[in-house]
């Protein structure tokens, strides 16, 4: 007997203002500005005819106006969990980066060189914790949805951990692949693994941010 696997889609929210600027948002409530509400619905209009069993999107707001969005047309409600949170950047939470490593110019370091154990002062989390939160939501959500497609509306930050599980990455290597606003990130899990399917797809978008500046 085929043994189908799980399939997430998972969806960056769409651009804030706070993007436009390159600051940190982490969980800060930022809003989408009008660019991302324009991604929100060019999203909805391109998995418009895809099926999901079921849609979990972060709690902070920017994702959740990009769940709605997404969908509107679509029957069954939108279970917004705090596990897909950004990561907790602590003091450097609605800094520039440009802003954070002059104030914090060694924190800063440690977090550029994504030192897997650098916790960002002012409650803020480190690399290895965050990684662990995403992993095990993510393997939550595959024991509850064996063998579905499943939509997930979440941040930048929690794509970059999701990338990594799935291709086998380093949590310290540097960042080879794009995370944009609103695009469609696609991975499977075999019942052992999790595998890259597609990633950064943003054929439907008229434009978007990576996560990071200047990638």
């Amino acid at each position: 007997m085929e043994v189908r696997p799980t399939r997430l889609c998972l969806v960056r929210h769409g651009e804030t203002a706070w993007n436009v600027e390159h600051r940190l948002q982490g969980h800060l409530d930022v809003p989408l500005n009008p660019t991302g509400e324009a991604q929100a619905l060019a999203t909805a209009a391109g998995l418009a005819t895809v099926h999901f069993a079921a849609v979990y999107c972060s709690d902070l707001q920017r994702a959740r106006q990009t769940a709605v969005a997404i969908t509107r047309d679509r029957e069954g409600r939108v279970e917004f969990q705090p596990r897909l949170r950004e990561r907790h950047y602590g003091v450097f939470q609605g800094l520039t980066y440009t802003e954070a490593e002059a104030h914090f110019p060694d924190d800063f370091r440690r977090f550029k060189q994504r030192d897997p154990h650098f916790t960002f002062p002012g409650g803020g989390e480190s690399l290895t914790e965050f990684a662990g939160r995403v992993e095990h939501v993510l393997a939550d959500l595959a024991a509850t949805h064996h063998g579905e497609q499943v939509l997930i509306v979440t941040h930048g930050g929690v794509l970059d951990i999701v990338h990594r599980l799935a291709a086998g990455k380093a949590l310290d290597a540097p960042r080879d692949f794009a995370i944009p606003n609103a695009a469609l990130n696609w991975i499977e899990y075999d019942g052992t693994r999790w595998h890259l399917v597609s990633w950064a797809d943003k054929r439907h978008l008229a434009a978007a941010r990576d996560e990071l500046p200047n990638a």
